[in-house]
This record gives structure tokens, sequence and C-alpha cells, in this order.
């Protein structure tokens, strides 16, 4: 069924990629617009420059939820991510432009096993167990419905727009924690990701920003945070500088602007040294780095979710 304006729809493929606007989208993108599409061939066609766009607004993974708010005949759907908190923006979610063959019709109520979650940096499902892949690229964080127990080491889920559960390597799953996580946890979640390449909107394991290097890995343990840094702020609670512990968050903000970047502390401080983990614009990687004196310059706050 086509996503319909005032219905919610879920994303069918492992990785939906939320624009602007149609019209923005540049020729290097046609990748990311396929279906179903190939993130990885995308970021790795772009150079330095195409991969800080301002194109793209954020990601969205499979099973994740959207409201759909228009639809137009050239199949594109105005949509607001509803997962993806962005107060500033839209009280419901993150509001963009998505392909309409990129999305489903929600699964219906009936009983499930449970939910899982990818705890590997990429998976693929498959049609039977050890069968060829049916949806390449399922990426860390991911969250599935159970369709019920393993057989043979492969376990079934259900994905949206399909009738058969997928089957996907048993230890590529974990249940969904029920308990809160501690941050030592989600940062060394943020640390499997250390020189993934920075894709400006990027939310997946083919590349991603600094704050969807956070939002991603406490949505690993099922935790929810807004998309964009200054939301983070706004989101989490502030400490004294010196009280940080690794798995806080650092803020930076250039004076008399909002907050532009977000970091993960990856050390307590140190004779006025601090360490973070992050999706660096910059270098264009994620890496693991003492704060060098432009960081340190910008650094407005130390905060814990």
């Amino acid at each position: 069924m086509a996503p319909q304006p005032g219905h919610q729809a879920v994303v069918r493929v492992a990785v939906a990629t939320l624009w602007t606007a149609p019209e923005a989208v540049r020729a290097i993108d046609r990748p990311a617009l396929s279906d179903p599409p190939d993130v990885a061939a995308w970021i790795a066609a772009m150079d330095a420059e195409q991969q800080v766009g301002d194109c793209v607004l954020t990601q969205l993974l499979l099973g994740e939820p959207v409201l759909v708010t228009e639809v137009r005949p050239d199949g594109w759907a105005r949509v607001v991510a509803l997962g993806q908190p962005a107060a500033k923006l839209d009280v419901r979610g993150y509001p963009g432009w998505l392909r309409t063959a990129h999305l489903a019709a929600p699964a219906d109520s009936s009983p499930s096993a449970g939910t899982l979650v990818v705890d590997v940096v990429r998976t693929a499902l498959r049609a039977a167990p050890d069968g060829p892949p049916a949806l390449p690229g399922v990426v860390l964080g991911t969250h599935l419905a159970s369709a019920g127990r393993p057989v043979d080491g492969w376990r079934p889920v259900r994905v949206p727009g399909g009738v058969d559960p997928l089957w996907a390597p048993e230890g590529d799953l974990v249940p969904l924690p029920g308990e809160r996580p501690e941050a030592k946890e989600v940062l060394a979640v943020a640390e499997r990701l250390r020189d993934l390449v920075y894709v400006w909107g990027g939310l997946s394991t083919d590349g991603i920003d600094c704050s969807g290097l956070v939002h991603l890995a406490w949505r690993r343990y099922g935790v929810t945070l807004p998309r964009d840094a200054d939301d983070q702020a706004e989101a989490t609670t502030p400490l004294a500088l010196d009280d940080e512990r690794p798995g806080d968050l650092y803020f930076f903000a250039r004076p008399g602007r909002r907050i532009h970047h977000v970091g993960i502390v990856s050390a307590e401080p140190h004779d006025g040294r601090r360490r973070m983990l992050h999706a660096c614009y910059r270098t264009r990687r994620v890496v693991e780095e003492e704060l060098p004196e432009a960081r340190v310059a910008t650094l407005v706050g130390a905060h814990r979710v």
C-alpha cells in the first residue's frame, strides 16, 4: 500500500536518506535514491566536499517509523521521522523528504517474541538460513522484530513490507536491553566506529556525523536522544568541567552561536587535558584524540545523558 498523508509508515530499506527537498538532490546522490539504495557506493563515490553537502538532513534505519505529511506523484514523500527528536524543527520529530519506494505500511500488531537489535557493524538478512542476501547492509543499532526461535545458528526476523521472515546470523543480533546502559557501554559501541568516514547527516556505519554517532550509540541500547547536537545538549544534564567521565558528552560552540559539535568523552580529564571520540568534520573521520587548542577554545560544557 502506498504511503498516505496523515498516516504512519516505516522504512523498508536498510538505510534511507532524509533530504531537505527533492530539488536539492545532486547527480552524485543517485545511488542513495535507488531501490534498494546503495549507501556504501554513494559515500564511496563522493569527494570530501560532497560528503558535507547540506542537502542531507539525516538517515533512517530499517523499520524506523515516520509520519507522512505529503506525497508527490514523482515518488517523494514529506515525512516526520518520529524516532529522531528535533524540537526546534518539529515537536513530532525530524522533518524532511524520503523516496516513497523506501517506505512500507506499518506491520500489524500481532504478538512478537521481542525486539532484537543489530550488534555488529553490518549484517545481511537472508530469505533462508545460509541463503543469499535478500537485504544487505543492515547496520548497527537497527531494531528488528523477532519471528521465532533460532534455527541452526540463524535467527528469523520480520521486516517491513515482507510476508515471510528473513534470517540473520544469530550472533549478529542481541535482545534490546530493558535496562538503561552505563555510559561506558555506549562509548564502547561508538569506539567500534573509529575511522568511519564523516558524512554530513550520516547515521549509519557507512558514514556518520558528530551527533549521529552519539544518537546511534545510544539507540543501540534503546535510548532515544535528539538527532542534532544543540538539541542533544538541551536533553542532557550539564556537569562542572572536570566532573565528566568516559561516556559523557562534550559540546562546542563559537561565541554567540548555537552548539555546532558534540563528542563523547573517552578518558577522565587529567592536568587540564581532555580526550574525546567524535566524528570530525576536519579530518572527515571518526577519531579519538586529545582536544586540540582550537577545540578547547570552543568547548562550552560537559553533559551527562
